[in-house]
């Protein structure tokens, strides 16, 4: 047989590898993994929603990460527990999350700025915000033990910030950073007046641009890293209490998936080297740790995704007065 009489063996040959396990290995997203976190426990709106609301939602938002078997811390606001007449039932959703297998963190009593309070109120706001989530963890056997700066903000010059860290070490905290956010709350708002009128095309409209733009979040926050620090860390995800969440948390749980994601626990992320990089940021205005290193290093991150003009247009239209 002369050599080119083989040459259709060989293109066969390289169609069926294209085309068969080969191809499907080479397509394989990258193993990474995450920690989830949500913020605002009981619930961001508990000040506007009856406890039963906020129970339902619960129960939804943990039925799911429960079913799939996903590792969660939630940081709770004390402040949202005390509305009259409710407070009993409102620490039985905060419950909810102990009995459901979670753990919760510290997000102060009031989700107070530590850049727009001063140092010693922000500390106060901290411990007052220990006193009810102290109790129901030590009924499980558990420690109080991750600490979520409200706003991101973790000081606006350098001195406050590291006396704030070590207020928090003093009383046993590990600071639990954030490395993706979407920002949901944005959507959750909106989410939310349209579920009470009933408008089901704009909560699809919402969900749908959602995924979509926490896609596009996940992409720019993985290549900065990669560009950052060399690699992709073990990420950390900020969500918050919202219905926004409790109706499509699977959804957003199969986004990742299909970005290649395995689901940790913040301890896991925590034990990443990452997290111990040289940090000095300090701003007006909080950010994520991704953002951290990158100005630490002198290399302020560019071309973040812009986030929807609609829905910001939509929300500061659901906070004006109202005559």
């Amino acid at each position: 047989m002369r050599p080119l009489s083989r040459l259709p063996i060989i293109v066969a040959c390289a169609i069926f590898l294209l085309s068969g396990p080969v191809a499907s290995w080479a397509q394989k997203p990258p193993e990474r993994q995450v920690a989830i976190t949500i913020d605002d426990l009981p619930a961001g709106s508990a000040n506007m929603m009856p406890t039963a609301t906020i129970s339902e939602m619960t129960a939804k938002l943990l039925g799911t990460l429960r079913d799939q078997r996903i590792p969660v811390v939630g940081f709770v606001n004390e402040r949202k527990l005390y509305k009259f007449g409710e407070v009993d039932e409102r620490i039985k959703a905060l419950r909810m999350w102990l009995d459901y297998g979670f753990e919760l963190g510290n997000h102060t009593f009031s989700h107070m700025s530590l850049n727009q309070a001063g140092l010693k109120a922000w500390e106060d706001d901290i411990v007052q915000g220990e006193s009810v989530t102290r109790l129901l963890m030590a009924e499980y056997n558990m420690k109080l033990r991750y600490f979520r700066h409200p706003f991101l903000d973790t000081g606006r010059d350098l001195q406050t910030r590291r006396e704030a860290e070590a207020f928090l070490v003093n009383r046993g905290y590990r600071i639990a950073p954030v490395t993706l956010d979407a920002w949901d709350w944005m959507y959750a708002g909106v989410y939310e007046d349209a579920k009470k009128r009933g408008d089901t095309a704009l909560q699809q409209q919402l969900a749908s641009s959602y995924l979509s733009y926490s896609d596009e979040m996940f992409a720019y926050s993985e290549q900065l890293a990669k560009q950052i620090i060399g690699y992709e860390p073990r990420q950390i995800l900020l969500l918050h209490a919202n219905q926004l969440e409790a109706d499509h948390i699977g959804e957003l749980l199969d986004l990742m998936r299909k970005r290649g994601y395995r689901f940790i626990t913040l301890a896991d992320a925590l034990s990443d080297q990452a997290y111990s990089l040289p940090d000095t940021f300090v701003g007006e205005e909080g950010t994520g740790w991704i953002d951290h290193w990158a100005i630490t290093q002198g290399k302020p991150p560019q071309g973040s995704p812009v986030f929807p003009q609609w829905v910001i247009d939509r929300s500061k239209v659901l906070h004006q007065p109202q005559p």
